[in-house]
């Protein structure tokens, strides 16, 4: 099962809505919680450790086409 499954399925359920309003910003989710709209990807993430700790989150760049890009963070344990 995909760690990120239910944040990816709020991205796209909201992906219209924050076309229209943020498009090429950064988005952080939490399940399905839409915790912010960032300028760059590093902000979005630092409020996500801020806001979660060191928990599985999502931060996704706000595109009309996807381009996947993937990392590992060194601070998640498993």
């Amino acid at each position: 099962m995909n760690r990120l499954a239910t944040e990816l399925k709020t991205f796209g359920t909201n992906l219209p809505v924050l076309l229209g309003a943020s498009e090429g910003k950064f988005v952080l989710i939490r399940e399905e919680e839409i915790a912010g709209v960032f300028d760059n990807q590093m902000d979005a993430v630092s409020a996500g450790y801020g806001k979660f700790g060191n928990v599985p989150f999502l931060v996704k760049q706000i595109l009309k086409v996807d381009m996947p890009i993937s990392f590992v963070s060194n601070l998640l344990a498993v």
